[in-house]
């Protein structure tokens, strides 16, 4: 079978969608798929091409097996909504010229960038082959949560091409049990829906000694290190850790390390450093193979949304590889990822942004060993359940039965 994936992320870029396609598709392809992904140029979320790699009109590589073909695109940090969706807008019309010229069974389209969706849609009436949407993200409902647009016209055009992609699309994945339930209460077929969640790429993210020389280098000996590793963005409330950071300061051997890029990135460290906040260490991105180093030297994994009902419908992807890793995970998200975590017994979850009750399951987590001991054990079953390679199995038999 030749299937043909659009994804506007994938490696050497280290954010979940990019992950997932990649964990994926090498399963895929060991089990005798001919398989190519339409990308673009790496470059999220600075906006920046890395290293290696420059945004022409097509250049194709090889990975693991993978045919990887990259689009131009107009390239934009991941900030601000116009320009990133000229961004995405760009990618979803040279993705559909390019694959217009791609033998395939089937094409499978993912977001969060909505627009390659529209791609997948418009390149299935064209080859007339059956095409997957992807759903990993509610969007444009997202956008509206964490207040970077209100309803207006284009909003409500995006939300009418939305319904039309769930109405043609042959099947729809979903990544939570939730976002089922909101298309269906939308009016699609739930039969035509099935749910893929995230999970761990196992042999990358696995219990290891904590690494010595990442401590020693960032000065951590002694130190207990509450991580968050991931984007800095508008829906994670990173400002709120910082605030809970600051008052936690008389706690010396309390640290907070957060590991990433994004939207808000900026405006924190103007934050630590206006707040001269003492006890948080504030890194860039680290390439994903490195990610596991910096997981190791953890007491706590650090989760956390802002406070919304949207945000009851999705599940962080760092729920699982921080329990790969057996770290007792701190999660400030309600709804089903809660639900996650406290059927495993994986950590503790706190109220997002409340202070209070943020300081207590934190304190409890690490000053009660016995506590500390289940939650590790919780993650290594957490982890064994929802092992990517199962849910990659999984997905490949949801595009077996629809090509």
């Amino acid at each position: 079978m030749k299937i043909l994936f659009l994804a506007d992320n994938f490696p050497p870029e280290v954010n979940a969608p990019a992950s997932r396609t990649y964990d994926h598709l090498k399963e895929w392809k060991k089990a005798g798929h001919d398989v190519t992904v339409i990308t673009c140029t790496p470059n999220f979320p600075k906006g920046k091409v890395y290293d290696g790699y420059k945004n022409k009109l097509y250049q194709t590589e090889v990975m693991d097996g993978i045919n990887v073909i990259r689009v131009w695109s107009y390239i934009a940090e991941n900030k601000g909504f116009f320009r990133r969706t000229l961004d995405y807008i760009s990618f979803s019309v040279t993705s559909f010229l390019v694959g217009l010229f791609v033998k395939c069974d089937i094409i499978i389209a993912t977001s969060p960038q909505f627009f390659a969706a529209l791609s997948g849609r418009t390149l299935s009436f064209f080859k007339r082959k059956p095409w997957i949407m992807e759903v990993r993200d509610l969007w444009p409902e997202s956008i509206k949560t964490v207040g970077m647009m209100k309803d207006n016209l284009f909003i409500k055009y995006f939300e009418w091409q939305e319904k039309r992609c769930y109405r043609s699309a042959k099947h729809i994945v979903v990544v939570t049990d939730s976002f089922k339930k909101n298309l269906v209460a939308r009016g699609i077929d739930a039969e035509k829906i099935s749910v893929i969640k995230n999970g761990a790429n196992r042999e990358l993210f696995s219990p290891m000694e904590k690494d010595q020389a990442i401590i020693s280098e960032l000065g951590l000996e002694g130190k207990k290190i509450i991580g968050y590793i991931g984007t800095h963005g508008m829906a994670h409330r990173l400002d709120f850790i910082l605030k809970c950071a600051k008052n936690m300061e008389n706690k010396n051997d309390y640290h907070f390390l957060l590991i990433g890029s994004g939207a808000r990135k900026e405006e924190l460290l103007r934050l630590k450093e206006a707040k001269d906040i003492t006890n948080v260490t504030m890194l860039d991105s680290v390439p994903k193979t490195e990610v596991n180093r910096y997981i190791s030297i953890l007491d706590l994994a650090l989760i956390n949304l802002r406070k919304s009902d949207l945000f009851k419908t999705v599940i962080p992807s760092k729920i699982f590889e921080n329990a790969g890793m057996e770290i007792p995970i701190l999660m400030g998200v309600e709804g089903e990822a809660q639900e996650i975590i406290e059927r495993y017994g994986a950590g503790l979850c706190f109220e997002p942004e409340n202070e209070e009750d943020f300081n207590r399951k934190l304190n409890e987590l690490l000053t009660n060993d016995t506590l500390y001991a289940k939650c590790k054990e919780g993650c290594r079953k957490l982890s064994v359940d929802f092992d990517r390679k199962k849910l990659a199995e999984r997905m490949l038999q949801v595009i077996v039965e629809n090509c």
